[in-house]
This record gives C-alpha cells, structure tokens and sequence, in this order.
C-alpha cells in the first residue's frame, strides 16, 4: 500500500481543515488505517483509526469530539475531518495502514506510511 497525505495548511484557532490520504494497492480495503501526528521534538502520537469496513473507529482523548475519521473505499482514500482547531494540535500529520483487524494505538503496528502533511494552528 502506498499513502500520499495532502490538506494540510495554515488555520486561525478554532478553524476546520479536512486532510486526505490517497491509496494505492489492493490491500488498501483490506486495511485498518489511521491518523498520526508528530509535532517537533515529540513522538508521533496517535490520533485516529478506522478499520476496513468503516464500522468501527477510535480516537485519541485530546481529539474526540473535534475530529472525525472516514473512509471511500470506492475512492481509495481516507479523511480526517478536524474542527475546533487549537494550537497544540499543531503538527505534521501521517496517515498509515495496518494489516490487522482490529484498531491499534501504536505506531510501531503500522507497516505502511504517508509522507505527512503539515497542519499549523495560529493562535
């Protein structure tokens, strides 16, 4: 599975962006895929998953409730709606694929990787 990661951009605090994460492979619908984000000089933090049918997803605490996860699989592609934007959700944001079944939190579960797409909240 390759993943390219596109949306990202500059947003005042409590703005909205929507990224994307365009797939190819076939695997692509047999995937679990997630959100990460990775701002400078800490680790990539989880931030959200969804698995292949689309029927479950999770979420990390500091995000629930201001961003959504979903998933095309016609269109091979993944988006992460973000609203209420605040500063420290400043970052480079990846999206990544996971073989498995059910949704893992962990980075080190993810075989496949986007490029990261920067997100910078101004206050």
């Amino acid at each position: 599975v390759q993943l390219q990661a596109s949306g990202g951009g500059l947003v005042q605090a409590g703005g909205s962006l929507r990224l994307s994460c365009a797939a190819s492979g076939r695997t692509f619908k047999t995937a679990t895929l997630g959100w990460f984000r990775q701002a400078p000089g800490k680790d990539r933090d989880f931030v959200a998953a969804i698995t292949r049918s689309g029927s479950s997803t999770h979420y990390a605490d500091s995000v629930r409730g201001r961003f959504t996860i979903s998933r095309d699989n016609a269109k091979n592609t993944i988006y992460l709606q973000m609203n209420s934007l605040k500063p420290e959700d400043t970052a480079v944001y990846y999206c990544a694929a996971d073989g498995h079944l059910t949704i893992a939190t962990q980075a080190a579960r993810y075989d496949y990787w986007g490029q990261g797409t920067q997100v910078t909240v101004s206050s």
